[in-house]
């Protein structure tokens, strides 16, 4: 980072303190942040403070929300990119829009008779190539727990995905990654949930069958799990487990099963 570049981060910091009381309650809210480390948590305080200091948040009628609920949802926006550096990661959008509830939004595909059909269907959320990020206000509270459900990484995810391009499921690998290692993993992952939905399409896949949708959803899907759920991704796909650790360069299961190990919130006579 220039030196430019550093000043005006500080004093956007300087200019917007986030009080202790305020942080601990969002990350109370947030029990996917358990068991990171007070370095780790300092960054995503400031990252936070940055992220809504660079993005305009729109919000719609029926939706109304104060300094807790913006740094709720900046927090999460900014996990996934805990490890990654200083790089521009969410270049490329500028605008946030929050719905109160689930929206309707239009839809087309054409047919393989090539015919074109338009529908509305009800979302949670949506990024657009080059536009802004939709989200569902309902959808962003119900997140933040190691519950498989985080509407802002979902999207989000589809944002890194972008940056290639179109969403297609192959974000902008580092250079220690290989193109070849992530095809495979994902690919065949990807497959075998859509061997098993061909199969019976009612079946119980050890992950979302949302993510069998196309490669851009199963990247974002499987990003979800990756922070909320790292147990069970890693159960069911561990090179998908494993690529996404090397992308983020973080490792949510070994946080997970430490807090299991350790954490009394997190030992099964908490839980009953």
């Amino acid at each position: 980072m220039g030196w430019f570049a550093n000043w005006r981060r500080q004093r956007t910091l300087r200019r917007n303190p986030v009080p202790d009381g305020l942080w601990q309650r969002v990350l109370e809210r947030l029990p996917l942040l358990d068991g990171l480390d007070d370095a780790q948590l300092a960054w995503l305080r400031d990252a936070s403070v940055l992220f809504l200091q660079a993005k305009h948040l729109t919000t719609l009628p029926g939706v109304v929300l104060d300094d807790e609920q913006r740094l709720l949802l900046a927090a999460q926006a900014q996990l996934p990119l805990l490890a990654l550096g200083d790089l521009d990661w969410y270049r490329g959008f500028h605008e946030l829009v929050i719905y109160p509830d689930d929206f309707l939004s239009p839809q087309r595909y054409r047919d393989a008779s090539g015919v074109e059909h338009q529908y509305d269907a009800e979302h949670s959320g949506e990024a657009w190539y080059q536009g802004p990020v939709i989200l569902a206000w309902a959808g962003v509270e119900a997140g933040g727990g190691w519950e498989a459900y985080n509407l802002v990484i979902h999207e989000l995810a589809h944002k890194l995905d972008m940056l290639n391009g179109d969403a297609n499921g192959l974000p902008p690998l580092h250079r220690d990654m290989r193109v070849s290692d992530w095809a495979s993993a994902m690919q065949g992952a990807f497959d075998d949930m859509n061997r098993q939905l061909d199969a019976d399409p009612d079946a119980e896949t050890a992950i979302d069958p949302y993510a069998a949708e196309n490669p851009a959803e199963f990247f974002a899907v499987t990003s979800e799990y990756f922070f909320t759920a790292p147990d069970l991704l890693h159960q069911a796909y561990p090179a998908v487990y494993a690529q996404l650790q090397l992308f983020y360069r973080q490792d949510p299961l070994a946080r997970l099963l430490h807090l299991q190990a350790h954490h009394p919130a997190y030992q099964p006579e908490a839980a009953s």
